[in-house]
């Protein structure tokens, strides 16, 4: 398998929509105001649109009726939960404190990202790497209904909760449980619901071959027009503050760089130490080193607004992660020949 034309250079893409909404919104002094028009309480209607219809086409390529075989496999499942609802996010919060304290809402979107586990390119990183593609199947479809369910009570005690009990009180960020659960809800139980219907119906109506060739590959562009369309919004309402972005984007993607790098060489190891074959071990890697930024910048923009310090921090996860688990993934290969004997395909 190799990348797509889009995917393969997703970061150069990333850049210009950012480029362009900065030109924009510094050119036309009442972009903000017609941009905030398409207002309904504090949503934005075409940004919230744009989000869901991001959310959905990974949400609908998950195979949900392959979870049975991971959950027969305890060993790899357990290792699994560990790497991605223990390990990263506690290795995120750890590095947004240490590199973001004094930006409050960087810091939050950080934590985001760490809290948000991939499911949608870790299946590309997977087949790339020549990961075991049932079981990133199943990881991904555990991964996906874990979100649904648990990710508003882990963004509320990590973002809100966990900080001033460790005397951080002035970085905390005053955010309830119930808003953040709406907006999980709204941009990901919406997109899971659609996704997981979807798939149930016209499979059982058109036929798999139907939906894995015909209709996965016509909606699947759409995740990202819908993320640039977001990028080059929240960059164009950003107007005069354009030019102090490299800065912070340096910033920002420091700690990204780390727990990118970590959480791989981390859970590789981990995997190689239960002993597991090469293909499951670079699909566990991947699956914990990935992240879901969709759903981190949709949150992060629900819940701080798309001007905010946090759904800025949370476009900058792509811009990192593309790149970086592009050279994971020869970093993989490498581990594939250099230290087990033999890798199934």
């Amino acid at each position: 398998m190799r990348l797509s034309f889009l995917d393969h250079y997703l970061t150069v893409w990333i850049f210009l929509a950012m480029a362009l909404g900065g030109i924009v919104g510094s050119s036309f002094p009442d972009w903000e105001l017609w941009v905030n028009q398409f207002q309904f309480g504090t949503t934005n209607i075409p940004i919230a649109i744009g989000l869901i219809v991001m959310m959905y086409p990974p949400l609908a390529k998950v195979r949900y009726e392959e979870l049975g075989e991971v959950f027969r496999d305890w060993k790899i499942l357990g290792l699994s939960l560990l790497q991605n609802w223990l390990i990263g996010p506690v290795l995120m919060f750890v590095l947004a404190v240490m590199f973001l304290q004094d930006y409050p809402e960087y810091m939050a979107g950080l934590i985001m990202i760490g809290l948000a586990r991939c499911i949608a390119m870790v299946i590309v990183w997977n087949e790339l790497a020549k990961g075991n593609s049932q079981y990133a199947a199943g990881l991904v479809a555990f991964n996906s209904i874990f979100q649904v369910l648990f990710y508003s009570v882990y963004a509320w005690f990590f973002v809100a909760f966990l900080p001033p009990l460790l005397g951080l009180q002035g970085m905390a960020i005053d955010i309830s449980i119930a808003e953040i659960a709406t907006s999980v809800f709204i941009y990901l139980g919406i997109p899971f619901l659609a996704g997981l219907l979807s798939r149930f119906f016209l499979i059982r109506a058109k036929g798999r071959q139907w939906f894995e060739k015909k209709f996965i590959p016509v909606v699947s562009p759409l995740t990202l027009v819908a993320l640039l369309f977001t990028i080059f919004v929240m960059f164009s309402l950003k107007g005069k503050l354009i030019v102090q972005i490299p800065v912070d984007v340096v910033r920002i993607a420091v700690p990204l760089l780390i727990y990118f790098v970590v959480m791989f060489l981390v859970s590789f190891w981990m995997g190689k130490q239960i002993g597991a074959d090469y293909s499951k071990t670079a699909t566990i890697a991947f699956t914990a080193a990935s992240n879901n930024f969709e759903l981190a910048i949709a949150v992060a923009v629900a819940v701080f607004g798309i001007n905010s310090g946090a759904a800025f921090a949370a476009v900058i996860g792509p811009l990192v992660e593309v790149p970086v688990l592009i050279g994971l993934v020869n970093v993989s290969l490498y581990f594939q020949k250099h230290y087990f004997k033999a890798a199934p395909l």
